[in-house]
């Protein structure tokens, strides 16, 4: 591991004030899951490491007429005890449940799964997000690429997003909130995640000073919501597809539908021919599976990951019947 300075600031101004301009400056130190590991790779190499975990602001579970507030270093054990989570944002809780050590439910924060680097080998072997070899050839698509993209994967990037609450909170039509020294600003997450199109870019739309400090997501008001993941194993490890779901009802039918996949893609995929499936429809086991079918459509796997196509069509039909059967 490079030598690196160590920073424990105690509010927001002092900790973005320690950010450099550039990657290389400084990283941002959460629940330190992901970026100890980068850290002993070599695959970051900052000068300085500001730490967050001083600052109280940053943390809370907070209930508004504007919706729910999650600090960013808000731990999944938290998540998981909040009965406003558990009862209207059950995707959350899902997702959040679905991460098996307790080790990590009591370290890891909500804002740092948003913010983790993608879990590719080739980029964690230090070749980059586009995963190029010595000639110039893409690693994914010339190996082992049973765990990368069946969508969005013309370009160079062919990771998938390791984020478990990623999609719920684009399901849900979440914010984020991004500080620095020149001040904030919010964004959806579902434009919070990124495809990068060359090695240059970046998976998500956070900026060398920024600091991403709460979660914002609109008020449930009766939306019915669910995840469902398909796993390998029980033990700990990330999921090989999953479908967060979120779904307004007039009646017994469904006026509006989100449904976003992830482990499939770069970012969180919205599977907008599965969303306009259900609408106006009742939704039961048949119309779950005809959108489980909507959803993959347009997938393109590579040489070994086409059983993903299988595995995000039952996940979808499962999170929609959750979905439902959770307020009936």
């Amino acid at each position: 591991m490079q030598p690196f300075e160590y920073a424990n600031p105690k509010t927001v101004r002092e900790a973005v004030g320690l950010l450099g301009k550039s990657w290389e400056d400084a990283n941002v130190l959460a629940g330190g899951t992901d970026l100890l590991s980068l850290l002993k790779d070599y695959i970051q190499t900052p000068k300085r490491v500001v730490s967050l975990k001083g600052i109280r602001d940053l943390g809370g579970i907070t209930k508004t007429a504007a919706g729910l507030r999650i600090g960013a270093m808000v731990t999944l054990a938290e998540l998981l005890s909040s009965a406003e989570v558990r009862d209207e944002y059950p995707s959350l809780a899902q997702a959040a449940h679905g991460v098996s050590s307790p080790q990590l439910r009591n370290i890891g924060t909500v804002g740092g799964d948003l913010c983790q680097r993608p879990r590719c080998w080739y980029f964690r072997l230090g070749y980059g997000l586009a995963a190029k070899g010595p000639n110039g050839e893409s690693l994914a698509r010339s190996g082992d690429n049973r765990y990368h993209a069946i969508f969005d994967n013309q370009g160079p990037a062919c990771f998938v997003s390791a984020s478990s609450f990623g999609p719920a909170l684009v399901a849900l039509g979440a914010k984020v909130k991004l500080v620095s020294a020149a001040g904030s600003r919010e964004l959806p997450v579902e434009k919070f995640f990124l495809t990068p199109g060359d090695e240059a870019g970046r998976e998500n739309a956070l900026q060398p000073g920024e600091i991403l400090a709460e979660i914002l997501a609109p008020p449930a008001g009766g939306v019915r919501n669910a995840t469902y993941e398909v796993r390998q194993k029980e033990a700990l490890d990330w999921p090989l597809a999953t479908a967060s779901v979120a779904l307004k009802m007039k009646g017994k039918a469904v006026e509006s539908a989100r449904i976003v996949l992830g482990h499939v893609a770069p970012a969180p995929h919205r599977a907008v021919a599965a969303e306009k499936a259900l609408v106006g429809k009742t939704l039961d086991a048949a119309l779950a599976e005809e959108a489980g079918k909507a959803a993959v459509e347009g997938a393109t796997p590579l040489a070994s990951n086409g059983y993903k196509i299988q595995l995000a069509r039952v996940a979808v039909k499962r999170a929609l019947l959750e979905a439902v059967k959770a307020r009936t």
